[in-house]
């Protein structure tokens, strides 16, 4: 199974629309979103999507109503199991629930955002990815991941260039 890591897009529809191209062309088959959307015109690039788009609120999320209505966002924390992996979904606001999630080693992997960093850390059997940004506001990295579940990977993608970034076993 394939599964596109997005976060952070801030209302940058140019970029977004770029990870829905290239989600859709690698036939991913999930789309995790870990927060900051920002506003509810974001959708009309996210209903593209191919695959189902799953995800949560960030702290620039301000129209959560709609954010609901239009993308079915309802969540801060989402608990997943993909393919066996144990996955826990947020934005990472909050430094020490993060830590709090990948030292409790519960979960395989823990998807997080906020920073706008890409990155991926082990703490243990656990793995801590964060996609980076798919804005490039602020490290001007169009940044987002992959996971391979057949594969046992994780690899961290330039969305302009489609460089890897980082690539990680399982």
């Amino acid at each position: 199974m394939k599964v596109g890591i997005m976060s952070d897009t801030h209302d940058n529809l140019e970029a977004i629309k770029l990870a829905v191209e290239y989600f859709n062309e690698e036939g991913v088959d999930l789309v995790l979103h870990a927060g900051d959307y920002v506003a509810p015109f974001v959708a009309r690039e996210l209903s593209k999507l191919s695959a189902p788009l799953k995800g949560v609120f960030g702290n620039n999320d301000g129209e959560r109503k709609m954010l609901e209505e239009k993308l079915g966002i309802k969540d801060e924390i989402l608990t997943l199991d993909i393919d066996g992996l144990k996955v826990v979904l947020l934005h990472g606001t909050d430094e020490r629930v993060v830590e709090a999630f990948a030292r409790s080693q519960m979960y395989d992997i823990v998807i997080r955002g906020h920073t706008h960093k890409y990155g991926i850390q082990e703490v243990g059997r656990t793995l801590i990815v964060n996609p980076g940004e798919v804005c490039g506001y602020i490290t001007g990295i169009k940044s987002f991941a992959i996971l391979n579940t057949r594969e046992r990977e994780i690899k961290i993608i330039n969305l302009e260039n489609r460089e890897i970034l980082g690539i990680m076993s399982i």
